[in-house]
């Protein structure tokens, strides 16, 4: 899908914030569409069938958070959340009830861009994608195999799993509690030492300087993001 094609959805209640959003945007190509609250934002996701949608979370009547989640019911389409709040709980939130992204206010509008793209690019990437490449890395989900520089990574199952999860996310935030939940089941979410101590070996493993990792950023007090781009 190219970026010309793109319809997105900005909801804010602020008119500043969508007059510059939809400038921005329609002169990179994307058709824009605008909802001030979380009850025109259901309504107009249902009539207008945005690609992609912005979503502010301080909404004057259904939060964006509920809305986040009332969407999740019923559709997949991308949704990436702006706002001045910066608690990690906050993001933590929105991530665990369905968002892909979060950036706090004020933003770079090509740093919005950009997670546009991943987001977009990882909503329509065909289901099962059984390779995965990024720089030296490569990983080939049907045969279980890891390279780095062509040469194979032994992985224990378990770091395997987490790379796994990892690159079928890619570009995405995902917290501590949803890789728990994806790699070592229901129960586990409070278990971050443990997470981290894979992450930490999966590092050594991948990482061309694991001090300074380039593949697995961390997204500090909510999780981790595979760097696809």
């Amino acid at each position: 899908m190219s970026e010309s094609s793109l319809r997105v959805l900005v909801v804010d209640d602020e008119r500043a914030i969508r007059r510059f959003l939809r400038a921005s945007l329609t002169a990179h190509g994307y058709t824009v569409y605008e909802a001030a609250d979380g009850s025109e934002a259901l309504l107009a996701v249902i009539r207008d069938r945005p690609d992609l949608i912005i979503l502010d979370l301080g909404l004057p009547d259904v939060g964006g958070l509920e809305v986040t989640r009332q969407l999740r019911e019923w559709t997949s389409t991308p949704i990436i959340v702006l706002s001045v709040r910066e608690e990690e709980s906050t993001k933590v939130a929105a991530l665990d009830v369905g968002a892909d992204d979060y950036l706090t206010k004020p933003f770079g509008i090509a740093e919005l861009m950009a997670r546009m793209r991943v987001a977009v690019r990882h909503a329509t990437q065909p289901a099962g994608e059984p390779i995965f490449e990024m720089g030296d890395l490569r990983m080939d989900l049907g045969r279980r195999q890891v390279t780095m520089a062509a040469t194979e990574v032994a992985l224990t199952p378990t770091e395997y799993d987490l790379l796994r999860v990892l690159v079928q996310h890619a570009g995405k935030v995902l917290t501590h509690g949803q890789l728990l939940r994806q790699v070592w089941g229901t129960g586990y979410e409070a278990e971050i030492h443990l997470l981290q101590v894979n992450i930490s070996n999966l590092r050594r493993k991948i990482e061309p300087d694991p001090s300074r990792p380039s593949y697995i950023l961390t997204e500090i007090g909510v999780g981790y993001r595979l760097r696809s781009e």
